[in-house]
């Protein structure tokens, strides 16, 4: 098989956690996805995925709830046509991979087989394979959350309350492709977020604020736990001061940052190839032509490191790029899978995503 990872050191934690421990290698997932070919199909896959998890949450200077998870599995997809079979296993055995390509074969259909190429490129580095659970002690990961509290109530003597929550995901994921193709990614994630409560002259307002990234926890230094708490209270502080809006249609001004949701939501999902491929997105069939004011431009963007919606390599093991979806008001593209880009008779963006292992891939945004 080829193999495409960011470095080596992502390769060899996937192995090390998905396939020694369950007594598998390469020559072993190739001897399945050969068995999955008897059956003539187009393509098949295997995609491995653990996960670690876990969220703190503080409020009145108490640690109220506390979770952990650990998560993993195996998914098994065929392709034959436009028909797709997909079974999943959360026990990582090579009995139990004969067991779930057997049954994704049965979509099996006339004519000869063949191997689809659908790599998009190598395989980005866009952030290193860190375990951010593993980077703080217990205690540590208390006292972050603590901080940020104290830091909060001492910005504005109209702060009553604060809450803050802290959370962190460990996932390695490796992809075994019937073209040959196996890929490898370990994404950390964390994320903090600070909501505070306001009261003046009986008026109550809150605010709140965030971040994080694909990094560990060190990420939170005081000077980012500061910007967060500032942020949070100024919102609170501004909402005591605000008035009604008018009823009416009126210009609305966006500035950048939070209102890039917006755009997330009301055009990002409707450029997404599953929806464009059955006629369901008001964009459908509509490449070239102008869709929004000249001036204006979307990118669907995978490749900006340490971003939360980066990816090194897609959930097929496609490379992520920088899409441009629409540029100067006209529509260039959609974001696409292999599988819509296949049927669409268009090339892969490197947006395959999977909700899990027990999940098929769809194609989704990245950073839009």
């Amino acid at each position: 098989m080829q193999v495409v990872s960011p470095d080596i050191a992502h390769l060899a934690t996937a192995e090390s956690l998905l396939l020694t421990p369950n007594g598998l290698d390469a020559a072993k997932l190739t001897s399945v996805l050969d068995s999955m070919f008897l059956r003539k199909i187009d393509y098949a896959d295997l995609y491995f995925q653990y996960v670690r998890s876990e969220g703190w949450s503080l409020e009145e200077g108490i640690v109220k709830s506390g979770s952990f998870n650990i998560e993993q599995g195996v998914g098994v997809r065929a392709v034959a046509g436009e028909k797709t079979a997909f079974a999943y296993s959360d026990a990582i055995t090579l009995a139990a991979l004969n067991d779930a390509a057997a049954a994704t074969a049965a979509i099996a259909r006339q004519g000869q087989s063949k191997s689809v190429k659908s790599g998009t490129g190598s395989a980005k580095k866009l952030y290193a394979p860190l375990d951010p659970l593993a980077s703080l002690p217990a205690d540590a990961k208390v006292k972050l959350l603590e901080r940020v509290e104290q830091m909060a109530r001492g910005i504005d003597p109209r702060v009553t309350q604060v809450m803050a929550s802290l959370g962190g995901t460990y996932e390695v994921i490796m992809v075994a492709r019937s073209d040959g193709l196996m890929a490898a990614d370990v994404r950390p994630l964390i994320r903090m977020s600070v909501q505070v409560i306001t009261e003046e002259n009986g008026r109550r307002e809150s605010g709140s604020y965030g971040g994080g990234g694909r990094y560990d926890y060190g990420y939170f230094t005081d000077e980012i736990l500061l910007q967060y708490a500032q942020e949070a209270v100024h919102a609170a502080v501004t909402n005591l001061k605000a008035r009604p809006a008018p009823a009416g249609t009126m210009n609305v001004v966006l500035g950048n940052g939070w209102p890039g949701i917006l755009l997330h939501e009301a055009v990002g999902h409707g450029l997404e190839g599953d929806f464009n491929r059955k006629g369901s997105s008001a964009f459908s069939g509509r490449i070239g032509e102008r869709v929004a004011a000249k001036g204006v431009t979307v990118v669907d963007d995978g490749t900006i490191a340490d971003r939360r919606g980066s990816l090194n390599i897609d959930d097929e093991g496609n490379a992520t790029n920088c899409t441009t979806l629409i540029e100067d008001g006209i529509l260039k593209g959609y974001i696409q899978d292999a599988l819509n880009a296949r049927l669409m008779k268009m090339k892969p963006t490197g947006n395959g995503r999977r909700e899990s292992f027990a999940h098929v891939p769809m194609p989704r945004m990245t950073n839009t």
